[in-house]
């Protein structure tokens, strides 16, 4: 299963990468603890542990692909080993950047949650904090 979205956030496209990519950024966003960093291949934890996983492709200014799950902070964690795909793709546009979610292999039980769940997570935050 899978997911789709896309909103403006009013900031340079390597702004919005640098803050998908760097912990300290990612919390001042979203108001809550993040680990993460602009290495592929290094594991990542955003949400206080909520969400876990690592970054498998980062190309600077233009995509975030990250293998994603919910972590043993999460009410409901997923089984061992499983994971799925999340790829935040960003575009210049005339308001900012583009920012496209395309998010696969989604467990058919949690599409409707995290779809509900990005904009309050990802879309409000990284809108409210480029909007200071």
């Amino acid at each position: 299963m899978s997911i789709h979205q896309e909103s403006l956030i009013a900031a340079p496209t390597q702004q919005v990468f640098e803050l998908l990519t760097s912990g300290s950024l990612f919390s001042a966003a979203t108001g809550m603890p993040a680990e993460i960093t602009d290495r592929e291949g290094d594991a990542f934890s955003v949400f206080g542990g909520r969400v876990e996983g690592r970054q498998i492709e980062l190309v600077p200014g233009q995509r975030v692909v990250q293998a994603w799950r919910f972590g043993a902070a999460h009410p409901s964690p997923w089984e061992p080993g499983v994971y799925s795909t999340v790829r935040f793709a960003l575009a210049p546009s005339d308001q900012g950047t583009r920012l496209v979610i395309d998010h696969t292999g989604i467990p058919a039980e949690w599409i409707e949650h995290i779809s509900q769940g990005y904009p309050t997570f990802y879309q409000d935050p990284l809108t409210k904090f480029f909007s200071n």
